[in-house]
């Protein structure tokens, strides 16, 4: 027979808990947390993505949202059982709101509540048409003139933005726009993606062509259509390219390409935003009350001024807006940079025959793919975790149910194995000049994401090139001078250069909003990403979350979505939750809007 103390230590608690929170008891709700404790909130209590750290948080945040929650029905998710290991208690939980269900994850440290995960999963009255409820498609009966669905479906596209409008419009069609239109076209939000290029995936297409994602199949399904099991582990960009273009079709988005976003403005007073497109030679002016910001967690390309730049003979671009190799076969290039885009345009240009020197101003984060799979993701996005029951979905929650305060204390050690496993190669780099980091704490690479976006190469070939000597590196110096036919660094080295390589990253996604908008909503808003942590290229203060990221701003009706695959399926479905119930006149008292602290 099965132990199912686990099981009956958590419902006690859920008991407690969920009664002290229907009763209106504060004082006994935040009794059953630890003095060091975490309520992590995706949107289900707060309409905020927050972190609550401490009891005062807590109890804070209940002083505000209890009243308008009405939070019931907490009990351990149906079909699953908590689990003992080290004195920790875990467990899947759901629980209700008066206008939501939601699911969630808990730990337990000595009875009482160490990590609380809620999340938003439905609205009632106004869930996804899937399962028993999904559309039937063929209109069995009779009657006369009835149009199909091709029919009906050609109508809404020739409509939405012309007879009628949208209720939110989706600037930028990559990974992150196509998500959040998945999601929101199976809400039934009337929503418009515009994309400047002339086909859905053509942002990756458009990319160097050796290009391939670095995070592997696992970690990187959209909403509602896995990828098949066939698919390779490291998806080549065209054929990503490919995968979008298909999946944009199929889940019928109004996706409108070869269309440019020129400029967007809100009416505080009509709480509504015009925004002005071009498309087919035509402006058009679009009037929705939601606008969302989906140019990629990156935002603009970064591109360096250097004394001398104007004066070059040859030919320099940024990695963005890098072709290929094949066009610089007997040319010398010089790299600037020494991160993801950095080390792919060198193995690149190396593997045709090209002089490629590359350019190391600051240290890097190196950590080779099959280690990072193996130590970093295995447990939650590989075949073995799919082979022992974990879900994406799941894997997915795990990952979002640790505060940000704490997973550094996750990472340090799995970084400490990976540069003992890895230790010959480390110091292989080491000898050829690379300068090594691992994150400001040592916590690697998924907290140097988080902080800051940049800062590391996941290694697939190209470090042994430069081990080798292959790939020539220059590292521990500055650009002094860009000349007419070479790069004059720090160290009095002058590199002879045909062609200049920026690979020096992106600045944050309110640079965006500056462009489309004003500098004024742009400063109002403030910086994209990062945590606060106070860490290089991540100023404090501490703030728990990523700014901006997938939840209300200071300005009114504008969002932010953008980051990797996983995080563009994960918490699309988070803001999609958000223009819902905005969209139907529910009521979403955010709780703990966040304070602007940095402007860009």
């Amino acid at each position: 027979m099965l132990d199912k103390a686990p099981n009956k230590k958590l419902s006690d608690l859920l008991d407690k808990f969920g009664g002290a929170l229907a009763a209106g008891d504060i004082d006994q709700a935040v009794d059953c947390f630890q003095e060091d404790c975490y309520w992590r909130d995706l949107v289900a209590f707060t309409w905020n993505i927050k972190t609550m750290e401490g009891r005062e948080q807590i109890r804070d945040m209940l002083k505000s949202q209890l009243p308008k929650t009405k939070p019931s029905h907490f009990a351990i998710a149906e079909g699953e059982d908590a689990t003992e290991s080290g004195g920790l208690i875990e467990g899947w939980i759901r629980f209700e709101t008066e206008v939501a269900r939601g699911f969630g994850h808990i730990r337990l440290k000595d009875g009482r509540i160490w990590t609380l995960l809620t999340t938003m999963v439905e609205l009632k009255g106004h869930e996804e048409p899937a399962g028993f409820a999904r559309p039937m498609g063929a209109k069995h009966g009779a009657g006369k003139n009835r149009p199909t669905w091709k029919e009906e479906r050609e109508k809404e596209a020739a409509e939405l933005g012309f007879v009628t409008q949208p209720y939110t419009v989706i600037i930028g069609g990559g990974q992150g726009g196509i998500a959040l239109g998945a999601r929101l076209r199976q809400l039934g939000v009337p929503t418009i993606i515009i994309e400047k290029n002339e086909r859905a995936g053509d942002s990756w297409r458009n990319r160097y062509k050796s290009l391939c994602l670095h995070d592997p199949v696992w970690y990187d399904h959209m909403p509602y259509i896995d990828f098949p099991k066939n698919w390779p582990v490291f998806s080549p960009k065209d054929k990503i390219g490919d995968w979008l273009e298909m999946y944009a079709k199929v889940m019928e988005l109004n996706y409108w390409s070869s269309t440019e976003a020129k400029s967007a403005s809100y009416d505080e007073a009509k709480k509504e935003w015009t925004v002005v497109v071009r498309r087919d030679g035509k402006d058009i002016t679009l009037k929705p009350k939601q606008l969302v910001l989906a140019t990629g967690q990156s935002g603009k390309p970064n591109i360096p001024k250097f004394k001398g730049m104007e004066s070059f003979k040859g030919e320099q671009h940024h990695s963005s807006k890098h072709p290929g190799p094949d066009a610089y076969v007997g040319k010398k290039v010089v790299v600037i940079g020494s991160n993801n885009s950095a080390h792919d345009i060198c193995a690149a240009l190396w593997e045709a025959g090209v002089d490629v020197t590359m350019v190391q101003r600051s240290t890097t984060h190196i950590v080779k793919s099959d280690t990072l799979m193996d130590i970093g993701l295995g447990s939650l996005y590989s075949e073995q975790a799919v082979q022992n029951g974990m879900t994406t979905a799941k894997a997915d929650l795990i990952f979002a149910s640790l505060p940000y305060k704490i997973l550094p204390e996750f990472q340090i050690p799995l970084y400490a194995k990976m540069k003992e496993r890895d230790a010959a190669f480390y110091e292989g780099l080491e000898k050829a000049g690379f300068m090594l980091d691992w994150g400001d704490d040592g916590s690697g690479l998924f907290m140097k994401y988080l902080r800051r976006g940049s800062g590391y190469y996941i290694d697939i070939g190209a470090s042994q090139l430069i081990i080798d000597g292959a790939i020539k590196l220059k590292s521990g110096v500055d650009v002094t001078e860009i000349r007419e036919h070479s790069v004059l660094l720090s160290d009095g080295t002058e590199l002879p250069a045909d062609v200049i390589v920026y690979a020096t990253g992106y600045g944050s996604m309110n640079g965006w909003a500056a462009d489309l908008i004003s500098k004024e909503v742009a400063d109002k808003v403030g910086k994209c990403w990062g945590l606060g942590s106070n860490t290089t290229k991540d100023p404090g203060p501490w703030e728990g979350e990523q700014r901006n990221m997938w939840k209300p701003t200071q300005q009114e009706a504008l969002w932010f979505h953008g980051g990797n695959l996983h995080q563009s399926r994960h918490y699309s479905q988070f803001l999609a939750l958000q223009l819902k119930a905005r969209q139907v006149g529910l009521p979403t008292p955010v709780y703990g809007l966040q304070q602007v602290y940095h402007k860009g």
